[in-house]
């Protein structure tokens, strides 16, 4: 079990796991997951880290369809800008391996933005917190558990 599933479980919110082996060789978490699990690429969704320019660290979480528009991000935020944030940072701030973070189950809680793309899927899915994993939930169970909300981040590759 991973912190993201024992929070779902808590909560008794409705959801799915799952699995498929992790290739070290893969060039995208997200596009492996898409590729492992035969899952549409406009519901499977990653998450990202971001940092403002007060060192605030902001959640993003955008289809691996797409990419996170940082200045959208920024915008949505109230902050004048904000950059990826540093992997070693944000597996200290997550407590989760990069490839395997999920917006569920963090160490701290961060400001959480979930791209407006989400509002039409009945389900999407993100990292369960570990690479290989995934979680299929409402979207608005995720912005419940995160305290987050829709913001226009994402943008098409």
């Amino acid at each position: 079990m991973t912190p993201a599933i024992n929070l779902l479980k808590k909560y008794g919110i409705a959801h799915s796991v799952l699995s498929y082996h992790h290739d070290a060789a893969a060039e995208s978490y997200g596009g492996e997951a898409v590729q492992q699990l035969g899952l549409d690429p406009a519901q499977v969704f990653k998450t990202l880290l971001a940092s403002t320019e007060t060192h605030e660290l902001l959640v993003a979480i955008v289809p691996v369809s797409g990419t996170l528009d940082l200045k959208a991000l920024a915008a949505a935020a109230g902050c004048r800008k904000c950059e990826m944030a540093n992997a070693e940072v944000a597996q200290r701030a997550t407590g989760y391996l990069v490839g395997g973070i999920s917006p569920l189950g963090q160490k701290k809680k961060h400001r959480t933005f979930l791209d407006t793309s989400a509002r039409a899927l009945p389900v999407l899915h993100v990292s369960a917190g570990r690479r290989g994993l995934e979680v299929a939930l409402a979207p608005a169970d995720l912005l419940q558990l995160t305290g987050g909300c829709h913001a226009a981040i994402g943008k098409a590759r």
